[in-house]
């Protein structure tokens, strides 16, 4: 999810606009006036809303110290964002700028509008797993040192990495980055307590991350290129495939179509990669504040019935598979599974326990809200135990379960997902900002990359269009699934596919750059990781 520039690539001057100095021009300071004062209006409304919710729990700092170590994670995890904002989103605006279709000012706002809207419209999916790769123990203990520690060394890698390949020219994914540094605080976590490396990592889910990733790029390159086909089939019109104009904008029905594709792309990248942000800032408020941030206090009142009945009845199901008495705690027990994936008959006596204490004290205090403080993390880590521990149960084939059985479970899984699995609304908000923010800095350097340094010849309306298109497709789905993708991945190779149909040629440099970036990233981010989560928990 960067931006494939090498410090070659950023003195390129020869752009079908007039001169380098019309891309670095405004037509107008009103839409950065706009933007500006949106960014203003949503810092006041992120930070009174952060206030409020910790008004509304009661809690008070006996010193400075917690507040100042949770506002440095949550600017880092926004700088992670910012760091994203000019590697990758400049992507959604490269095309219409290139062919001229908006002038830059314009497209970088309309853009991070978009953007932005993406993010506020985001399910969550895709944050929560990114979340679920980490091991369960590191997820539960909200609060503990260890905690923070494996916060602190995931955040500062990626952005170790991030500023270090830029700067350096490299191709670099924020995606990859993230999940390789997520990855390796796991193994390293696992090796440190005297467990397999293996049991460090989610490797289910991080097999479904990795397929979104090494897919993607192969779906746009293909489906790009079928696209741009179709197109030279169907539409007769000769401007479409003309390249951008050295002067003047393109026809207004290309233009249309340009700021449309630019508009979804924006919208679709927002939503996909603005929840790894989100994640990331969930992960370190119920990390520092359990107290405020472990359950959703938003939930309705009128779905606490419906969620203590179906854990009685999740109880009651699960006892009656089975008669084996707990010879371990259960949390120990769901843990284990969770982490091993090896199930026994004690699972399904540990998951019946945690559901009926779960009914059992929504049913004694009636709401979420008026769960005391200091019961607040065990009910949500018993929320989130047994979430996870159904996730794994009901995909298990070598455990059978009766069909009502199966459906009370997942009906009781979703029910605890609503309540522990929450992204309030203002963490969107500052989330979108730094992406907004992000934009408005790195834009200038990919748009001459995307247009010329892909393919042998200039990019043209109809290449950009398709490319767009099948960007803004894949990642929209990528975003349905709950998977994360590279934007830049999906976007560039996109291009190269219409290049390719085009019969333009392919520059082999930008494309080694390509492959190195799937290669390279991931592992070196680990590495990265690991050491300094060693580090820290050895300090």
């Amino acid at each position: 999810m960067s931006d494939y520039v090498t410090p070659q690539a950023l003195s390129v001057t020869a752009t079908p606009l007039s001169t380098s100095e019309e891309v670095n021009q405004g037509n107008s300071k009103k839409p950065l006036f706009l933007f500006g004062a949106l960014i203003i209006a949503g810092l006041i409304f992120t930070g009174t809303q952060f206030l409020g919710d910790i008004q509304q729990t009661g809690l008070t700092f006996s010193s400075y110290l917690p507040i100042v170590l949770l506002g440095i994670a949550l600017l880092a995890a926004l700088g992670f964002e910012f760091v994203n904002g000019f590697h990758d989103t400049a992507n959604a605006v490269a095309t219409v700028i290139y062919t001229r279709s908006l002038s830059p000012t314009v497209a970088v706002v309309w853009s991070g509008i978009f953007n932005f809207l993406g993010v506020l419209c985001s399910t969550g999916a895709v944050a929560f797993g990114i979340i679920s790769l980490l091991p369960v123990e590191l997820i539960i203990q909200g609060g503990s040192s260890e905690s923070f520690v494996m916060i602190y060394a995931l955040l500062f890698s990626a952005i170790i990495w991030n500023l270090a390949t830029w700067w350096l020219g490299l191709p670099a994914s924020s995606s990859h980055t993230l999940i390789g540094s997520i990855i390796g605080v796991g193994i390293a976590n696992a090796v440190m307590h005297g467990r397999s490396a293996m049991s460090g990592v989610n490797w289910g889910q991080a097999l479904n991350i990795g397929n979104a990733l090494i897919l993607s790029p192969i779906v746009g390159f293909v489906c790009a290129a079928l696209l741009l086909m179709l197109m030279k089939r169907l539409v007769k019109k000769p401007e479409l495939f003309q390249t951008a104009k050295e002067k003047g904008a393109p026809p207004l029905w290309i233009r249309g179509l340009m700021v449309l594709t630019c508009t979804g792309v924006s919208f679709a990248h927002g939503s996909n990669d603005g929840q790894k942000g989100m994640g990331l800032m969930m992960l370190i408020l119920v990390a520092a504040l359990p107290v405020t941030y472990s359950l959703n206090r938003a939930l309705p009142q009128s779905e606490v019935p419906h969620m203590i009945a179906l854990a009685d009845s999740s109880k009651t199901q699960l006892l009656q598979q089975t008669s084996v008495a707990l010879s371990a705690p259960a949390a120990d027990v769901l843990t284990t599974y969770l982490r091993t994936g090896e199930s026994n008959a004690m699972v399904p006596a540990a998951l019946a326990q945690t559901t009926g204490r779960i009914g059992d004290t929504l049913s004694h205090y009636g709401s979420l809200q008026t769960i005391p403080a200091e019961q607040m993390p065990a009910v949500r880590d018993d929320m989130y135990l047994a979430a996870q521990t159904i996730k794994h149960l009901t995909t298990d084939k070598t455990l059978t379960l009766p069909a009502t059985t199966h459906q009370t479970l997942q009906a009781l899984e979703k029910a605890l997902n609503a309540a522990t699995q929450f992204i309030p609304t203002w963490v969107k908000v500052a989330v979108a900002l730094a992406l907004g923010l992000g934009t408005m800095v790195g834009w200038r350097r990919i748009v001459a990359t995307l247009g010329e340094k892909i393919g042998k010849s200039h990019l043209n309306y109809a290449q950009g269009v398709s490319a767009q298109l099948v960007a803004m497709g894949t990642i929209g789905a990528a975003d349905a699934f709950g998977l994360p993708v590279s934007t830049t991945h999906v976007l560039s190779s996109g291009i190269a596919g219409t290049m390719a149909a085009n019969k333009s040629g392919l520059q082999l440099g930008t494309i080694r750059n390509m492959v190195l970036a799937w290669v390279l990233t991931l592992p070196a981010a680990a590495l990265l990781s690991a050491a300094l989560y060693w580090m820290m928990v050895s300090l």
